[in-house]
């Protein structure tokens, strides 16, 4: 099974880092950007296990580690692990 977690700021913490880039946006020329929210994600690929049991143990991962209940909020995903080599797409300018 693969999990995907997405741990953000709670409402009304702080964020330096969406702050900066917001301004560096602006400055830029992105004036039409009003919020950028930093948000971290982890791909968890959890050997053997069902659906409801690889996600039970992914959210006590992020109990115990991934994400500080004071001033994070997080989001799991639960699916098929991967199935052969992944395609990396490239952007190119």
């Amino acid at each position: 099974m693969r999990a995907q977690v997405e741990i953000h700021l709670k409402k009304g913490v702080a964020d330096p880092e969406g702050d900066n880039v917001l301004k560096a946006l602006k400055l830029l020329g992105f004036d039409s950007v009003s919020a950028v929210r930093s948000i971290k994600v982890f791909e968890i690929e959890v050997g053997g296990r069902s659906p409801a049991k690889a996600r039970a143990d992914v959210e006590e991962m992020c109990r115990k580690l991934l994400a500080n209940p004071v001033i994070h909020d997080y989001r799991v995903s639960v699916g098929p692990g991967k199935q052969g080599p992944a395609k990396a797409r490239t952007n190119r300018r």
